[in-house]
This record gives C-alpha cells, sequence and structure tokens, in this order.
C-alpha cells in the first residue's frame, strides 16, 4: 500500500470521484448489513466523518469484526464517490484495508455514550481522540496561530522571556520554587536558614507568573514586542477559572499610553476571535449544539447568556464600552441587584470587583464587551503608572459577557522616582528589581501593555465551562498526571 495519506478534511471537500484515495485514521462507529460495512473514519483533520464503504464478501467478516470497533487504527485504499446516502456528501469505496492497531471494545475506555466531563479529565490521554476535545484542541491552534499572524502583521517582535526567574512580576509570592539543592538536607547558614549561594543559580529561583517584565524591557529596544508562553501560579485553587500551569499572551509597546493599550486589546482580541469564526465554522457549530444540549437541564439563571456563535458575534459587532472604575462602581452601587441584595458581594469603591459585577456591566447594563479604567492603586500591581489623583492607576480591564474579565493591562509607570517609592511602600525586594528600576534612568518612555490567559480565550471561543477542558493536560492542586 502506498504510504502517500490524503487529508480527510480535504477528501470530503474534493471533486476529484473516481480517482484511488489513500486515507488513515481512527474508527468512531461501524454499521452493517449481512453484504457492508459502513466505517466511520476520522484522523483528526476535521470534526467531520469519512465514511468508508468495505464489502464484506471482498475482506471477510472475520477481517471486518477485528477493525470495526470504535478507535481501531487503519490505513484504507479505495475510489472516491458521490455517496449515495444521506448525511454525507463523498465517501470511499475501500479495495484495500491495512490494520494497524486493534482497540478492544470491552476495555476501550470512550464508549459511543456521552461521558462527563469530570471522566474524561481521568482520561486525558484519550480524550483528544472524542468529537468535543478534537474540536476544542483544533479551535485552540486556530486561536495560537491567529495570534502570532496578528502581532506579526502589525510589526510586533516575538519575544522569548525566561520561564526560571528571581522575581515576582505579580507582587503575590504564589510562585514555584526551583531549585537543585537537597530536599532532607540542604546546606543551611549560620543563622539556620536555607543557603541559596549554593544552589544552581546561587539564590531563590522560581518559575515564571508573567514575561511582562522582561517583556519591558525588549520595548525599550524593539519598541513592540509580544511574548507568548507558559507561566505557573501555585495558588491552591481547585475553581473552575484556575490552572497551575497555563499560556500568557504579553504585548508591550512603547510609546503607547493608556488609550492606545485599549486600542490596541479591542482591536487584537476581535481579530483572533474572528479568525477562529472564519477557520473553525464546523466545529464551533458542533460545539454550540453541544452547548444547547447541555444547558437544557439546568435551571434559566445557569444557562449560558447567549447562544456561543451569538456571544462572538456579541463581542465582534459591538465598540467596547469604556469607563473607569469609579463610573463603574457608581452604576453598579446604583443597580437594583444592589439595591435589592442580589449580589453575593457588597458593592463599594476600593474593592476588587467580583465576576457578578463584571457580568452585571457587560450583559444587563450596557449589553456589550466593557474595558474599565483607572482602578485603585491599592489593589493593583506595583508597575502600573500612578494618577495625579495620588489614589488611582491607569490600568484596564477588558470584560467579557458569561466570563468577566478576560484581558488585564496597564500603562506602565515610567517615572524613576515614583516607580522607586512604590516598590519601597510594598516592600518588595529592591535587589531583585534594579534592572528594571535601572530603565527608568537610561532612555525611560511611556510605555504599555496587557495579559490575555491564553486559555481563558479558549474558555471563552469554545464555550466549554471549566478551564481544565481547554488545555491537553491540566495542572492543578494534587493533579500532575499525563
Amino acid at each position: 500500500m502506498l504510504n502517500q495519506r490524503q487529508i480527510i478534511k480535504d477528501l470530503l471537500q474534493s471533486t476529484a470521484f473516481d480517482t484511488e484515495v489513500h486515507v488513515k485514521g481512527w474508527v468512531q462507529t461501524t454499521r452493517m448489513n449481512p453484504y457492508i460495512a459502513f466505517i466511520a473514519l476520522n484522523d483528526g483533520s476535521t470534526i467531520n466523518h469519512l465514511q468508508i464503504v468495505a464489502d464484506i464478501s471482498i475482506f471477510g467478516q472475520e477481517f471486518i469484526d477485528k477493525i470495526k470497533n470504535t478507535g481501531t487504527c487503519i490505513a484504507v485504499t479505495g475510489k472516491l464517490v458521490e455517496s449515495q446516502g444521506a448525511g454525507q456528501r463523498v465517501e470511499v469505496q475501500a479495495t484495500q484495508i491495512e490494520l494497524y492497531g486493534e482497540s478492544d471494545p470491552v476495555s476501550y475506555k470512550l464508549q459511543a455514550k456521552r461521558h462527563s466531563m469530570e471522566f474524561m479529565r481521568e482520561i486525558a490521554h484519550l480524550r483528544p481522540r472524542t468529537r468535543t476535545f478534537g474540536a476544542i484542541l483544533r479551535i485552540r491552534h486556530t486561536l495560537a496561530y491567529a495570534v502570532h499572524k496578528y502581532f506579526n502583521d502589525n510589526g510586533f517582535f516575538y519575544l522569548h522571556t525566561p520561564i526560571i526567574t528571581g522575581s515576582d512580576a505579580e507582587g503575590a509570592g504564589e510562585m514555584f520554587r526551583v531549585t537543585t539543592l537537597d530536599p532532607v538536607n540542604p546546606p543551611l547558614t549560620e543563622d539556620g536558614q536555607v543557603d541559596y549561594k549554593q544552589d544552581f543559580f546561587g539564590k531563590p529561583t522560581n518559575l515564571t507568573v508573567s514575561g511582562q517584565l522582561e517583556g519591558e524591557l525588549g520595548a525599550m529596544a524593539l519598541s513592540k514586542i509580544y511574548t507568548f508562553g507558559p507561566t505557573f501560579r501555585a495558588e491552591n485553587s481547585n475553581t473552575t477559572r484556575h490552572l497551575a500551569e497555563f499560556w500568557m499572551i504579553e504585548p508591550e509597546v512603547a510609546f503607547n499610553d493608556l488609550e492606545d493599550n485599549m486600542n490596541l486589546a479591542e482591536d487584537f482580541v476581535k481579530y483572533v476571535i474572528g479568525y477562529a469564526m472564519e477557520h473553525c465554522s464546523d466545529d464551533l457549530a458542533f460545539l454550540e449544539n453541544r452547548l444547547i444540549e447541555e444547558e437544557k437541564n439546568k435551571k434559566q439563571e445557569e444557562r449560558s447568556p447567549m447562544p456561543l456563535l451569538e456571544k462572538l458575534r456579541f463581542v465582534l459587532d459591538n465598540p467596547f464600552e469604556r469607563l473607569t472604575y469609579t463610573e463603574a462602581v457608581d452604576i453598579l452601587v446604583k443597580s437594583k441587584p444592589a439595591q435589592k441584595g442580589q449580589f453575593k458581594y457588597p458593592v463599594s469603591w476600593g474593592i476588587d470587583l467580583q465576576s457578578e459585577h463584571e457580568r452585571y456591566l457587560v450583559e444587563k447594563h450596557f449589553k456589550k464587551p466593557v474595558i474599565l479604567t483607572n482602578y485603585p492603586k491599592d489593589i493593583k500591581a506595583f508597575y502600573m503608572r500612578q494618577d495625579d489623583d495620588g489614589k488611582t492607576v491607569r490600568a484596564m480591564d477588558v470584560l467579557f459577557p458569561g466570563i468577566g474579565e478576560i484581558i488585564g493591562g496597564s500603562q506602565r509607570e515610567e517615572r524613576y522616582e515614583k516607580l522607586h517609592t512604590r516598590i519601597k511602600e510594598l516592600h518588595i525586594p529592591e535587589e531583585s528589581l534594579w534592572w528594571y528600576l535601572e530603565t527608568r534612568q537610561y532612555g525611560t518612555a511611556p510605555h504599555a501593555g496587557f495579559g490575555l490567559g491564553f486559555e481563558r480565550l479558549v474558555l471563552f471561543v469554545t464555550g466549554m465551562t471549566n478551564i481544565r477542558d481547554v488545555i491537553p493536560f491540566p495542572r492543578t492542586p494534587q493533579n500532575a498526571e499525563f
């Protein structure tokens, strides 16, 4: 048999009828009558299956019984023809079938029935073979490609920032330690503390929580950079929105102010969502139907605010509403849910807004995506540019329906004295950020950037409800399987 494999996605669109084709993939389902086996084959290139028609008198019942089971891997040579049956435009009349790997129908963990998401996480080595996770992974790939394409086409340079770092960009302290010291008998200093001078890097180091600080260094030379890499948080959280390992997209742009930053964020996120809608229409349609079926048994208040494709168009078709945090708090305080005590978390100036507050602004009040700006400095990171009022900073959060915050960013504090004072106020060790401070002494410039958690973007675009289901192998507390 020839090794030249043709892609099922391409064959489903082909009009080269009566030509010989060679396909390879995994059996999804098999229907049989006494004479013909109809095998649904998929190779991962599309959510749609290619029907293989196998004459039992040619291949023999014993061979057909070997290859008919879900999960079996086969190679097929045959003739591409117009399908006479309903449900598919083309099919392949098999002339040769090679069995690569059998699948035991008794022990194979993926059966024809729908499995729970919890069960699927326990078999993450197999779940990409399902239609749901195949669709998610293809959309994830498309979104990642769109990210790189957008920035490349707009003159940004891709900067690889370090995964191992000696600084904490967020100041939260929830970091994974990186060390080669003996965990049982580490070297100690005279006062009994672990002597990190004897560690591999000669000081305490961690897995990064963000590439932003190093990204700023690149922007101070290349003007427009972006990072797109893994980040890590040692936060003991088991919510549907948190992972210990995830991917972050972080552009940094010299000479941009807060207004420029908002314009970039809106244009960027609309582009990547639009790109996915254009190139993943079959997968998105499948996920929308899946979501509709899944939510039929849910209470109205637990359902998504709108169908999946409508939600995506909602982002593309509406200009994002822009207002300050202070204006948003005023709206929330006067809102009916606040007046009637329906918010779980009370609203007042100075609080970190919760998802319920953010979603109210987007879904009920403005009915469009929202960008909030100028947050209280006490709830934001040290590097954000301080406003003249002494109370707020030039921060921004982009809020989406169903999910709340999806992007967080700011204009960065480019003034040395202001930044130095803020670092001292927060008791951040200066020795770990001397290089960051120094950039404010040599050719400092206004600059701005933001961070977008890639899994949150995939979560939004796919309509999934748990972030563990949009990354191939989730890392969460007590879970580093696969």
